[in-house]
C-alpha cells in the first residue's frame, strides 16, 4: 500500500448501489461497517456474464436511514428484498461476506437465493454462547476507535499508519489491499449509524436458523487469517451443520476481506458455483 500524501488518494462518496454489467443476477452484500465499495474490484471481473447488484445496508455509508434505533439481521434482509422487488428479480446468486454472508443464509431461507457463495460468514454462533459474547465484546473494542476517527481530520484519518493499520484488520497481504478501498473501508466504519444497533442486536437476538435445512446450493469461502471471526472458533458450526453437498474451501493466504486483496480468486469462485448451478439446471 502507497505512502506519500495523507489526504485520500480518490474522491470517495457514499454509494447507494453498485449495479453493473448484465447476465444472471448477482447479489454482493457486504459486511458489518463497510459499504458496496469493497465489492467494486470484483464486480468489475464479473460483470462480463453476470448483472451484479451491490448495496448498501441500511443504517451503512450510503444505505438507508433507520428508523428508529433498532436493527437486526431480519430488517435488513427485508430491505434488501425490497431493493430486489425493485428489480424485478425474483431470485438471485448471492454472495455476502461476513455480515453479508450472514444476510445471505436469511435470504435463502426466504427463498431469494438460487446459490449462495458465503465468505467469512458472521452468525456461526448458538445464543447465549461464549463465541457469540465474545465476538460482540470484539465489536464493541472498536467503538472509542471509530468514534475517536469520526473526529480526526482528513490528514491523520486516512495517514500512513492509519490505513496500514485498517489493512491489516481486513487483510492479510497489507500491500496488496488497495489504497481507495482501504479509505473507503475508514470512511465507511466513521459513517456507520447502525453500529451500535447492530452490536446490540447481535449480543441479544437469536442467531442462524439450522443449517442443515439450507436447500441451497452453498459455497463456504474461509479465510485463512482471518482475524475478525477466526475460523478455529467461528466457521465450526458451518463446517458442522451444512449439508454435505455444500462446499468447504479454505482460501489461502487471505484475510477477513479477501475482495480487497484477491479480486481475481474471489471473483473466480464466484462465477464458478454460478456457472456450476447452470450446468446442473441444464442437465435435469
Amino acid at each position: 500500500m502507497t505512502s506519500g500524501t495523507t489526504q485520500p488518494a480518490t474522491s470517495l462518496a457514499p454509494m447507494t448501489a453498485l449495479h453493473t454489467g448484465s447476465g444472471d443476477p448477482l447479489l454482493l452484500l457486504h459486511g458489518f461497517l463497510m459499504s458496496p465499495h469493497c465489492w467494486e474490484d470484483v464486480a468489475s471481473r464479473l460483470s462480463a456474464t453476470c448483472e451484479v447488484f451491490a448495496p448498501a445496508f441500511a443504517g451503512h455509508w450510503g444505505g438507508p436511514d433507520l428508523s428508529g434505533w433498532y436493527i437486526d439481521v431480519n430488517l435488513l434482509a427485508d430491505r434488501v428484498e425490497e431493493q430486489l422487488d425493485e428489480l424485478g428479480w425474483r431470485t438471485c446468486h448471492i454472495a455476502g461476506n461476513s455480515l453479508g454472508g450472514w444476510v445471505g443464509f436469511e435470504l435463502a431461507r426466504r427463498g431469494r437465493a438460487r446459490t449462495l457463495t458465503a465468505i467469512a460468514p458472521a452468525g456461526g454462533w448458538h445464543n447465549p454462547s461464549l463465541a457469540q459474547l465474545r465476538v460482540g465484546l470484539e465489536f464493541l473494542s472498536l467503538v472509542p476507535i471509530v468514534e475517536i476517527g469520526k473526529r480526526l481530520p482528513a490528514s491523520i484519518r486516512f495517514s500512513a499508519p492509519v490505513r496500514r493499520a485498517t489493512a491489516m484488520l481486513l487483510s492479510k497481504n497489507v500491500a496488496a489491499a488497495p489504497r481507495r478501498g482501504v479509505e473507503a473501508a475508514i470512511m465507511s466504519a466513521t459513517h456507520c449509524a447502525a453500529m451500535l444497533p447492530l452490536i446490540a442486536s447481535g449480543l441479544r437476538m437469536a442467531v442462524l436458523d439450522d443449517l442443515s435445512t439450507v436447500r441451497t446450493p452453498v459455497r463456504l469461502l474461509m479465510c485463512e487469517y482471518d482475524r475478525i471471526i477466526p475460523n478455529r472458533m467461528y466457521a465450526k458450526r458451518f463446517l458442522r451443520e451444512l449439508p454435505e453437498t455444500a462446499d468447504r474451501i479454505l482460501v489461502h493466504g487471505v484475510g477477513h476481506v479477501p475482495m480487497l486483496e484477491a479480486p481475481d480468486r474471489i471473483a473466480t469462485l464466484i462465477a464458478e458455483h454460478v456457472y456450476a448451478s447452470r450446468t446442473r439446471l441444464r442437465a435435469v
